[in-house]
This record gives structure tokens, sequence and C-alpha cells, in this order.
């Protein structure tokens, strides 16, 4: 009987020791989130920087480089299922987060990923090409994750832009990390982030969908089949976050050493006749990967040839491959373009000349 009374003793103490222990934990977690929130720019700042860390440990293929993509693609997780975190963690604590810091974690989340992902597609963006557009977009994103007006007042209360600014910032980090992670080719993380973007976007878009019923899931279908068809149709305006161009040369030989001799911007059709036309590309293909790629000649804009090559990664100086096109029509007097493009149609870089009567 007195073990029995000191059970039921011990019980009310027992059950107190979680609120106690919430109130701490949850003290604390406010306290670190009211330091953040006095200076914000100090994540953006981070974010910047782990960014240019992965990309110079990419570049050199230390397997540190997977560490701050891997804590991305987690941060994404937790946005992801912070309800049910939330639920779970007011189960064991008895206390809910505020939403006032599940908003604000959200804002860090987007903070961070966004200026970690800049300086990747900065790097491989061929900024004379549409994808310029892409790039600039990311970089107002940014901008707006750290403007608390702008990101509270403007973006947050309007619904469907907010879920496009999430959506498009998780893309951007998929494009990013899924070739560091598991050595995927750009083709397989393009589609890949694209299904996963889409699927992820989901309990947000259920949110937003003011129907009930089959009328709920066919919206729901509609919206994801439109949003991934979005993604595949813009591929051509997306960098391929973890390819680019190191030297490129229009030339009309390459020496034995397969260095190309003087880069040309204007020929002679008498010079193509005789000799032809060597595009050569080094393409950086960091962390081993296997590619391949194709050389797109465009004459005033309409492809001519389309020619295949297989790249390997890993060279400091970029995989050197090259076309060597002979055959070029009776008159082949106006602009040329040589696109280098990926098996997805992301373009790499481009490579301009000019024929000359």
């Amino acid at each position: 009987m007195g073990a029995d009374l000191l059970k039921e003793r011990a019980a009310p103490g027992a059950k107190a020791a979680a609120p106690i222990a919430g109130s701490i934990w949850k003290e604390r977690l406010l306290r670190i989130v009211g330091l953040v929130q006095r200076h914000p720019r100090i994540l953006a700042l981070f974010g910047f920087v782990s960014g240019i860390a992965s990309f110079v440990l990419v570049d050199r293929q230390e397997e540190f480089a997977r560490v701050i993509p891997l804590l991305m693609l987690l941060s994404w997780a937790w946005l992801v299922l912070e309800n049910v975190l939330s639920r779970s963690l007011s189960r064991r604590f008895g206390h809910e987060l505020p939403a006032g810091v599940l908003r604000y974690a959200t804002q860090m989340i987007h903070q961070e990923s966004l200026f970690f992902v800049l300086p990747f597609f900065f790097v491989t963006t061929a900024w004379n090409s549409g994808q310029a557009f892409f790039s600039t977009l990311l970089l107002g994103a940014a901008l707006v994750a750290i403007i608390d007006p702008v990101y509270y007042k403007w973006l947050a209360p309007r619904r469907w832009t907010y879920l496009a600014y999430h959506t498009l910032t998780l893309f951007a980090v998929l494009l990013t990390a899924l070739p560091i992670l598991f050595h995927l080719t750009t083709p397989e993380s393009y589609k890949l982030a694209i299904a996963v973007a889409v699927v992820l976007s989901l309990p947000s878009l259920s949110r937003n969908v003011p129907f009930d019923g089959w009328g709920r899931w066919a919206a729901l279908g509609a919206l994801s089949l439109a949003l991934g068809a979005t993604g595949w149709l813009a591929r051509s305006w997306i960098p391929p976050a973890t390819l680019w161009l190191t030297d490129v040369a229009v030339t009309a030989s390459l020496d034995d050493d397969r260095t190309p001799a003087e880069s040309l911007g204007t020929v002679t059709g008498a010079q193509l006749r005789s000799t032809g036309l060597f595009a050569y590309t080094a393409i950086r293909a960091p962390r081993g990967l296997d590619e391949r790629v194709y050389h797109v000649w465009q004459h005033d804009g309409i492809e001519v040839d389309r020619i295949a090559l297989d790249i390997t990664g890993g060279r400091e100086r970029g995989y050197r491959s090259w076309t060597h096109k002979r055959n070029f029509p009776d008159n082949a007097v106006g602009r040329w373009q040589v696109r280098v493009l990926t098996e997805a149609g992301q373009m790499i870089g481009a490579l301009r000349f000019q024929v000359v009567d």
C-alpha cells in the first residue's frame, strides 16, 4: 500500500514535468528566433557564403560539398511536414509553436535556399539568352526574402503568388542539390526536380483550392499537370546548375594537343568550303558526372545540324569536346551559332560567328 501511495503522489509531479520542459524549450526557441529577427541579414549572408563554399567544394570534388545541399533538402522536408511536426510537439510538450515562429522559420528557409543556389546559377547562366530572366528572377526572390515589409505585407498575403514563390525556391534547390548528392545527370535531375516540386507543392495547393469533393481532386490534378508542364516547357530558360563552359572557340583547326587555333568571329564562304569549321567547347562537369550533350548548329535561327557528344566530368579545365562541320549549305552567308544543350534541352552556352560573302 505504501508503494501504491508513493506512485499516486509521484504521478502528478510526472505530469507537471512535461509542461515545465515544454515552457523551457519554447522560451529558448523564442529567444533564438528573437535574436535572428534582430539580425536578419546575417542569415542571408550565411546562405550566400555557404553557397559560394559549396560551389568551390563541388568544383574541387570535395566530399564535404554534400553536407550543405543535404541540410537544404532536410530543411525543406521540415517545411513540408511542419503541420505534422507541430502537432507532435504539441502532444509531446503541451505547447504549440506560435504562428509567428513558423512564419519566420519559413522565411529563414527561403533566405537560406535562395542565397545558397544563386552562386551556382550565376556561374552557369548564359546571360545573352532567356536564362538571364530566370537567374534575375531568383535574385529578385532572394531580395524579397530579406526585406520584411515586402515579404510579409506584399508576398505572404497573396496566396497564389506566395505558392509560386515557394515552388520556385524549392525547384532551384532541387536542381542544385540532386546532382551533387546523388550523381544524377542533368536530365535526370531536371525531371526529378519537377516531379518532387509538384508533389511537395500539393499540400500548399490543396489549401488554396476553394472546391470540395471530386471538384477539389480534379482541380488539384489539373494544377499539378499545369505546374509540371510549365516546368518542362521552360527548360531552355533554366541554367544547368552543375554544368558550365570553361573555354569555347570557333576555329579552323585543332593542334595535336586538341588545342584550338585562333577563335574566329567572322568567316568567309571560301574558308568554309576549304577546311570547314570546328566548334570547340570545354565543359566543366564536377563530381564525376557523365553527360550527353549536343552541339546544335543553327543558321539564322534555323537548326541545320545536331551532333551528340558524351562528356565525363572531373577535369579541372573542363572536358574538351568538339564537332567538325564541313557540309555547309551553298548559301551559308548570315548569322550562325552553335548552341550547347543537355539532353533535357537546357542550354549550357552558345558560340556565335558570322559568315560573309
